[in-house]
């Protein structure tokens, strides 16, 4: 990448963000919802949980001698299983967040080539083709790369663009680059 000029690079642009618990939630949500497995864990857990009320329900209801204490195993287990599905993204975020910000302020620079991060330790730089989709949010761009299965994604926070007018420049740039989810 070429030398930085006052709100980005020659041929792209730059954002420099401080990690933010919120919008690495975000970016990881969106990398969730574009994936098939965490649709049919969700609809897993809550049929689960469906399976687990019906059979409280019978072991109350239906049975000669109900039995209350199988009927509190199979509810919690139900719910047990839902808060396990809807806590993922969380502790997913969470561990994420923590190992971003020991690393402190993070360095996007983005062009026709791709994107390079860097952080104290890290420089990391990605070429359009392993980050082929992205996806906006009201915060955030967030780069996905081509696998359907999960693996992969960045997140450029808007808030890291020098100037509000960037936004635009930097959505014609992924445009260019990759495609829109």
């Amino acid at each position: 990448m070429n030398e930085a000029t006052e709100s980005g690079t020659r041929d792209g642009l730059e954002l420099v963000y401080p990690p933010v618990l919120a919008e690495v939630s975000e970016a990881v949500r969106v990398r969730l919802r574009a994936t098939r497995w965490w649709r049919v864990l969700r609809w897993t857990a809550h049929c689960a949980c469906v399976l687990a009320l019906a059979a409280a329900a019978l072991a109350v209801l239906v049975a000669r001698d109900p039995e209350p204490g199988t009927a509190v195993e199979m509810t919690l287990l139900g719910l047990l299983a839902v808060a396990a599905a809807e806590l993922l993204p969380w502790a997913t975020a969470r561990s994420l967040f923590l190992m971003i910000r020991s690393q402190g302020e993070a360095r996007a620079l983005v062009d026709e080539n791709g994107g390079r991060w860097i952080t104290r330790d890290t420089d990391v730089a990605i070429r359009w083709a392993m980050l082929p989709r992205y996806v906006e949010t009201p915060r955030l761009f967030v780069l996905l790369t081509a696998r359907r299965t999960g693996t992969g994604f960045a997140y450029l926070p808007k808030s890291g663009l020098a100037d509000p007018a960037d936004v635009d420049r930097l959505r014609a740039v992924l445009d260019r680059n990759s495609a829109r989810v």
